[in-house]
């Protein structure tokens, strides 16, 4: 069982349009409304290839009700946790070139008794998983160290944990040890308050931020692939070039095509990885938030290298 937890999830409006251009009018092609969050979608592709997941999430007002509908037949397990506050909306518009703007709201504050409530049902979740995937912002009033939190306790319940969040959140995880970070490129950036343009940047980022506390790391560089940290070494993923249609949540489909090999048997960091670029780069060519299915999986994985770096 892999849990995910998303503690700021939203509705995803995606608007298709035939071109984006500054100062030039756009016209609409198509409009929908789908569940979002980066735990909610990573239990999406985790339970389209076949894995036993669920997702827990908060839920609240009109809003929530309407991520609730929209999760009612995911085929996959959903725990709510109840909040007060509206659950907020994000809104990407992507054109036929793949150009894509991403605005999202950034969520309403939770009151401390709605967090309780958040930690008990991770709490009950916890009996019989593998892995906790913690994913996404944080909204207002959930403090940066409550990643580390559940970091400790999956730890003691021998639960491997995974964090895919940014700032703050990311900082103060990190040093509860989880089994793997997995921040993208401007994460990295922010962590460790440098610019990565070169390999050697991406490399030297990846070993650095292992070296502040997790016991690996993945460093996500979109159409680049990823790096690896691992106690083995450093390895490189590279994808084959490919036409990207809508980037946006390719990076959730590589959290979880990693965490989906790293629960099955004989696994190791470095297939783990290449099934994780190849998630995300196979997701990447499809339109709106469409994630691609363990077929279209397997074709990338085909053809993404793995090398070690010497």
């Amino acid at each position: 069982m892999i849990v995910t937890l998303t503690v700021n999830p939203a509705i995803d409006r995606i608007i298709s349009a035939d071109h984006l251009a500054f100062e030039d009018r756009a016209y609409i092609l198509s409009t929908r409304e789908s569940a979002g969050g980066r735990g909610i979608n990573a239990s999406h592709v985790i339970h389209s290839f076949g894995g036993d997941t669920t997702a827990v999430l908060t839920s609240g007002g009109k809003a929530g009700r309407r991520l609730e509908r929209h999760l009612s037949d995911c085929g996959y397990t959903v725990r709510l946790a109840p909040v007060r506050n509206e659950t907020r909306t994000n809104l990407t518009i992507t054109d036929k070139r793949g150009l894509t703007v991403n605005l999202n709201e950034k969520g309403h504050e939770v009151a401390k008794a709605e967090l309780a409530g958040i930690e008990r049902v991770v709490r009950e979740c916890l009996d019989g998983a593998s892995w906790l995937l913690l994913c996404g912002s944080l909204p207002p009033g959930i403090p940066a160290s409550f990643y580390g939190k559940l970091i400790s306790l999956a730890r003691k319940r021998k639960v491997q944990t995974l964090l895919h969040s940014s700032a703050e959140a990311l900082r103060e995880g990190i040093k509860s040890r989880p089994s793997v970070v997995m921040p993208n490129q401007n994460e990295a950036e922010r962590l460790l308050e440098r610019s990565l343009l070169t390999r050697t940047h991406y490399l030297d980022a990846a070993q650095r931020i292992r070296e502040m506390g997790p016991e690996s790391v993945v460093l996500s560089l979109a159409s680049r692939g990823a790096v690896g940290a691992f106690a083995d070494g450093l390895y490189e993923a590279i994808p084959p070039p490919i036409d990207a249609v809508t980037p946006i949540g390719s990076g959730d489909a590589l959290t979880a095509g990693y965490a989906w090999r790293m629960q099955r048997p004989h696994a190791t960091g470095a297939e783990a990885l290449r099934w994780g670029v190849a998630a995300g780069t196979a997701s990447a060519r499809l339109p709106g938030m469409t994630f691609a299915t363990l077929e279209q999986t397997e074709e990338i994985y085909r053809q993404v290298e793995v090398r070690r770096v010497e």
